[in-house]
């Protein structure tokens, strides 16, 4: 956020972040607008980004690992093979409302077991859907096709075209 406007504040929404079962483009667009609502019920006159990111592979959602050990089970399951990132975005200002999603497809690297066990204990995978980050280590991601910032969690590029429809940013 900061590389689209020079300030801004983070407010955590504390939205309930169950939804019916919906596609993931659906499901993250619905998640990031319940946070985006949430935070603009406290600051109604504000410009309000909600955001959520998901990782989909043979069409079923991944979040975030319970642990240690489910995150070592997903990047098994993901090396070598390949999945979607989506990542759902929601504007809220006064009398404005947008939303949409951001997919892009990413292919595993064949991990070893050990490289698995070694960023399983970093603690690296705990906070992110699908348990991993591409930031995180240059091993995990053969190639992508899309948004690297979507893959990171907030599609920077699409924001900012959002913000730039708006006359928010230049």
């Amino acid at each position: 956020m900061s590389r689209i406007v020079p300030a801004f504040t983070v407010v955590p929404s504390g939205a309930d972040e169950h939804v019916p079962p919906l596609s993931p483009a659906d499901t993250v667009e619905a998640l990031a607008c319940m946070k985006a609502e949430s935070v603009f019920e406290k600051y109604p006159e504000a410009l309000v980004i909600g955001a959520d990111t998901v990782v989909a592979f043979e069409g079923k959602i991944l979040g975030k690992p319970a642990d240690r050990e489910d995150a070592v089970r997903t990047l098994r399951m993901l090396s070598g093979k390949e999945h979607e990132v989506f990542t759902g975005w929601c504007i809220l200002a006064p009398g404005v409302k947008k939303s949409g999603s951001v997919r892009t497809a990413v292919r595993f690297r064949d991990l070893d077991e050990g490289f698995i066990r070694e960023y399983a204990d970093s603690g690296k995978p705990l906070d992110k859907a699908g348990s991993y980050g591409i930031q995180d280590d240059e091993r995990l991601v053969a190639k992508y096709s899309g948004s690297f910032t979507n893959v990171v969690g907030f599609p920077e590029e699409e924001i900012r075209e959002q913000l730039k429809s708006l006359g928010c940013v230049k």
